[in-house]
């Protein structure tokens, strides 16, 4: 049995370690894992960038991987605290961005301003406790290659976007995206698609029109 598993399986031991990690009631890590023990377990691709005004609360227990070329820019927040933070290439990470596990974001992504993406919900069932003192539930967000996803925008727990989709400012995404869909409006709707035949960007209302009806 592993090191990690024996702490897993130890509830005092877990308690523990995770005490010495990150204080009580918070979800900032200590600064002795920020500065000596993250730099050693968390991989960063050659030419990657964390700009200095950034808050990057990631513990060992759960990884952050942040690809070659990418930038995590000014005032952003990343937590891996309950679940993965996957980053890929050549990704820009805007500023005054929220990023809470488990989400993967793929290559050549771009994220603009004041954008959250939070793989993490609160129950609320129990209306005997505080929301806060309930259990949290996660769900893997994640970002296909060449995305833009715009300012403002909210990426909710469990969703997936394809490959090449754009993201309307101030969107927020409840269902999945399927590759080459731009969406917009609250709850996000498809409102182009690319038509691989025609080779542009069509729009959905239009591709509706354009159908042959069935023959009766």
């Amino acid at each position: 049995m592993s090191i990690a598993d024996k702490i897993k399986g130890n509830p005092k031991l877990k308690n523990m370690v995770h005490r010495m990690l990150i204080p009580k009631g918070e979800a900032r890590p200590r600064l002795w894992v920020k500065l000596f023990l993250n730099r050693f377990i968390h991989k960063r691709g050659a030419g990657s960038t964390i700009r200095f005004n950034t808050r990057i609360d990631v513990v060992p227990f759960n990884k952050f991987m942040l690809g070659k070329g990418s930038v995590i820019e000014d005032f952003s927040t990343v937590n891996n605290g309950v679940g993965d933070v996957i980053i890929g290439s050549n990704t820009l990470i805007g500023m005054s961005n929220v990023l809470i596990g488990p989400i993967s974001i793929g290559n050549n992504v771009i994220f603009a301003q004041n954008i959250v993406a939070s793989g993490l919900n609160h129950e609320y069932k129990d209306i005997n406790l505080p929301i806060h003192e309930q259990k949290v539930t996660v769900a893997q967000i994640t970002v296909g290659d060449d995305c833009w996803v715009a300012a403002n925008a909210i990426l909710t727990a469990g969703v997936t976007i394809g490959k090449h989709c754009v993201i309307a400012a101030g969107a927020v995404v409840t269902k999945d995206v399927p590759d080459y869909t731009v969406v917009a409006g609250n709850p996000a709707k498809a409102i182009k698609q690319y038509d691989h035949t025609m080779k542009e960007w069509v729009r959905v209302d239009q591709m509706v029109k354009s159908k042959p009806k069935p023959v009766q």
